[in-house]
């Protein structure tokens, strides 16, 4: 056996360890001093919130990425005594920062309520956010430039709601000054009536002169019964009321009762002077509801204003109509009819295809079809499927290197976001990042969209791309994020997981504390209600309000959730989709209708949130499952052959 030495001493392997180490116990120092600062930060950041300036370590924060989040409170507390200067000067600091916007709202809102206008004027940038310091702003300008102030007040005050009492200076002024009379006060009582403040409009009604007592009559004759209008404003005759009056009473009675209001309004429109403004938008309200509702006796004479009107809303609205009744001329001449954008898209190109299909001229579906299919849309790949060609995803990859990367984490708005994300401000790091892209040209912002992508900042990364508008970034914008989670649940459940991830990336971009104002939680923003009965569906106890923002058990209930909704809808994705959005109960009464193929049902969908939510939950599981393939589309289909060729009707439920 050959002699083997314990131990062997070699000077360069000694040195090489011995560097090591060193640099291993620096980093370890800088890790901890990093640490260090960042407490202190933290504690200086809540006294400066509280205003406890003693707790505040001067010098332990010194050079901090954040010292200017600290700045900002103390500044502010100093108001309206700072001066203009020490604002001026924070605002130039921060200029790159969303410190900077905020301390000049601050500012001006102090100064405001100060009644210091020259320092107001000061440290204003034109006309700032918010009503209230608008008010202080144009009030401020009164002086300086009335013109001005008068236009910004009169903007102001033709609100159908009660304004700050921030506003009152603002519009007392304007009264002493003749801006606003009797006029644009009855103007901003019809207003208040649409909307329901009747309070305000009581209140205005008292502010006007006696001339206006016949108008005042009249409105209390007609609030109470809208279809007096048409005794009411002959009476009135030429008086500067009777335009709003008309337009006020025909908005309630529009709703109220359509076929009435178009009655009305043909009675009284050749013995009035409204000005074309009132009349288009009086008009543009029947033919509205007249669709919506689908009152029979306004048909013709929807389709007679329509072409007059001209608006791409109006004329969507007509063309789903058309396709209720499957009058595929129809359908053909109302698309010609929409303005060049509206037609151009690739939903009213698929249309326009399927009319011309049904019409008998092949020739000229296929080229409709076509155009359809260059889109990246559910309709487009429709269209795609209708030709037998591979969807158009027209993914853009970027690719940056790690010294690149090195650099963009270097910048100070990264800097800032780390440090936020460190010390738990995730709303502050948000708005750091946004506040970036916003600002950012398309390589910056694409550059940014690269760094969270690779520190897995999900919810930023979407973000990004949308703010962006980095719409052709694939990768970016359907990260895979979480998706062993969705494919493990999708497997319990029996669900597709790239649908999941599709319904996922609708429902909360990502944003796993995502909360929407009707109280769904979560990155599949499932409702506390539905989450307390699948989660006893599964044995599991109730996560309650704040337990079922935990991501994995999020995705878990979803998944139980859809895999629910597509049992009860004998595994029909698009039924499903639309159950999940719009509750089960309203897709069981839509296909309680008559028989329809996918893309009637699809286009039928009364809700304009569930019609285009649907879309993009199929669209999206597409871009998915193609990403995961990388970028291919061959052998990936928008629908199964029972979704694209079954019938929607009662019988997909399966409890019937």
């Amino acid at each position: 056996m050959a002699y083997r030495p314990v131990l062997s001493f070699r000077p360069g392997r000694f040195k090489h360890r011995l560097a090591t180490l060193v640099t291993a116990a620096a980093l370890c120092l800088v890790q901890a001093q990093a640490q260090a600062d960042d407490r202190a930060l933290r504690e200086a950041l809540s006294a400066a919130r509280d205003q406890q300036w003693s707790r505040i370590d001067e010098a332990a924060i010194d050079g901090h990425v954040l010292a200017g989040y600290v700045e900002y409170h103390r500044l502010r507390a100093r108001l309206p005594q700072a001066q203009p200067a020490e604002v001026l000067a924070y605002i130039e600091r921060h200029q790159d920062t969303p410190l900077a916007g905020w301390m000049r709202n601050q500012a001006i809102g102090r100064y405001g309520q100060a009644g210091d206008r020259a320092r107001l004027l000061a440290v204003s940038a034109g006309p700032p956010e918010g009503t209230e310091r608008q008010c202080y702003y144009y009030e401020a300008l009164l002086d300086r430039d009335p013109e001005a102030a008068a236009r910004g007040g009169l903007s102001l005050w033709f609100a159908g709601r009660s304004q700050p009492d921030a506003c009152n200076p603002l519009f007392s002024q304007l009264r002493r000054d003749g801006v606003i009379g009797d006029a644009e006060t009855w103007e901003r009582l019809i207003l208040a009536w649409k909307a329901g403040e009747t309070g305000l409009a009581s209140y205005l009604g008292r502010q006007l002169g006696g001339g206006w007592q016949p108008a005042l009559d009249a409105y209390e004759r007609v609030r109470g019964d809208y279809a007096a209008i048409a005794g009411a404003a002959p009476r009135l005759g030429d008086h500067p009321a009777t335009p709003g009056l008309v337009s006020g009473a025909l908005h309630g009675l529009t709703r109220a009762d359509t076929a009435a209001a178009l009655t009305t309004w043909r009675r009284l429109a050749p013995q009035l002077s409204l000005g074309e403004e009132r009349r288009r938008a009086i008009e543009r309200d029947l033919a509205f509801y007249s669709m919506v509702r689908d009152v029979p006796e306004n048909r013709a004479w929807v389709d007679e204003a329509l072409p007059r009107l001209a608006t791409g809303d109006l004329l969507e609205l007509r063309v789903r109509t058309a396709l209720g009744a499957r009058d595929w001329a129809g359908v053909r001449d109302w698309i010609s009819r929409m303005p060049d954008d509206t037609r151009r898209d690739n939903r009213w190109q698929y249309w326009l295809a399927r009319a011309l299909e049904q019409l008998g001229d092949a020739q000229g579906a296929q080229a409709a079809y076509g155009r359809a299919a260059e889109g990246r849309s559910f309709f487009a790949f429709a269209a795609a499927d209708r030709l037998g060609q591979p969807y158009a995803l027209g993914d853009e990859r970027h690719r940056y290197s790690e010294a690149q990367r090195r650099e963009v984490a270097q910048w100070p708005v990264v800097r800032r976001t780390e440090a936020l994300r460190r010390i738990n401000e995730p709303g502050l790091a948000n708005s750091e990042w946004l506040g970036a892209v916003a600002r950012a040209n398309s390589e910056t912002a694409r550059r940014l969209a690269d760094y969270a992508a690779s520190q897995g900042w999900h919810a930023e990364l979407v973000q990004t791309t949308i703010a962006g508008r980095l719409w052709d970034a694939l990768e970016w914008r359907f990260p895979a994020a979480y998706r062993d989670s969705f494919r493990r649940w999708g497997g319990e459940a029996g669900v597709d997981p790239y649908l999941l991830m599709a319904i996922a990336r609708r429902e909360s971009a990502y944003n796993a504390a995502a909360l929407s104002p009707a109280g769904a939680r979560g990155l599949m923003q499932l409702m506390p209600g539905t989450a307390t009965l699948v989660s006893r569906q599964l044995g599991l106890a109730d996560p309650g309000p704040y337990g079922i923002l935990e991501p994995e058990l999020n995705i878990r209930l979803g998944s139980t959730y859809l895999g629910d909704m597509l049992g009860r809808y004998r595994g029909n994705r698009l039924a499903a989709a639309a159950a999940y959005n719009a509750g089960p109960g309203r897709v069981d009464r839509w296909l309680r209708d008559s028989p329809r193929e996918f893309d009637l049902f699809v286009e039928s969908i009364p809700f304009r949130e569930t019609r285009d939510y649907v879309q993009a939950i199929m669209t999206y599981r597409v871009i998915f499952e193609s990403l995961a393939n990388g970028g291919e589309t061959r052998g990936i289909a928008l629908l199964s052959s029972s979704e694209a060729n079954g019938s929607y009707d009662a019988s997909l439920l399966a409890r019937q």
